[in-house]
């Protein structure tokens, strides 16, 4: 598999490693203006493209992976509010888009992990619910796209929750999410549920980048010859 790198930070060079383990290749690293006015043109040369940048460039590096008619897994975060329209086109232009606020198996099924005690807690309004999420310092965005994720599953099946907030929470319809940025922590995330009496804990430790690597692969080798747009639930669900 010919691989272009569209992000060439600590998860670019950890797919990129990976990807050679793995005996792929990667022909072409795009991680600044220059390197896109040198060689967008040879963007179709590869199979599939993985782009794990920054919300400044992610739209515009998915609009070059359409152009050149080339599936893309994408892995950035900070562009949801635009996520509606790039489906829209990708699907009304035939392309391939594969997209997931996070790539690591073990958060996804603690995505579903977290819908099911949703649904446990709905009525307990003695219970408070809140997120923290924590992040290295380069993590650009916040709340992490995992982090919201948690929360707009919580609100889908919580009757007394209609919105999130980042950090200060105004009123009880509100579900507060907090974030840090620390160190290198590659990613946790904490669903808490606390009353007077007790407190219950779902939390998700990543231990390095690898884990979102391995994922992120997986997408890519998995959407070559296919057309539309995709996330995990596809994937995993094709495992099955």
């Amino acid at each position: 598999m010919k691989i272009a790198l569209l992000g060439y930070g600590k998860m670019g060079q950890e797919i990129e490693k990976l990807a050679l383990k793995k005996g792929h290749e990667i022909i072409l690293v795009f991680d600044c203006l220059e390197d896109w006015e040198s060689d967008e043109n040879r963007l179709s040369e590869a199979d599939v493209a993985i782009d794990f940048s920054t919300p400044v460039s992610i739209l515009e590096n998915i609009y070059h992976c359409f152009d050149a008619n080339i599936p893309v897994v994408v892995g950035t975060s900070g562009w949801l509010d635009n996520l509606e329209k790039i489906q829209k086109d990708c699907l009304t232009r035939n392309q391939c888009l594969f997209f997931a606020p996070n790539f690591s198996i073990g958060v996804n099924l603690f995505f579903d992990l977290n819908k099911r005690l949703a649904q446990l807690m709905s009525n307990r309004e003695e219970y408070a619910v809140s997120i923290e999420e924590t992040h290295h310092i380069h993590k650009q965005d916040a709340p992490s796209g995992t982090a919201i994720v948690l929360a707009n599953d919580i609100i889908h099946h919580t009757e007394h929750k209609e919105k999130w907030v980042h950090e200060a929470v105004e009123n009880p319809g509100e579900l507060g999410i907090r974030s840090h940025r620390t160190n290198n922590v590659p990613g946790t995330h904490i669903v808490k549920y606390e009353s007077e009496d007790d407190c219950i804990e779902i939390i998700h430790t990543a231990k390095s980048r690898r884990g979102f690597a391995l994922g992120a692969l997986m997408a890519a080798e998995w959407i070559i010859g296919k057309k539309g747009f995709f996330g995990m639930k596809n994937l995993l669900e094709a495992q099955i």
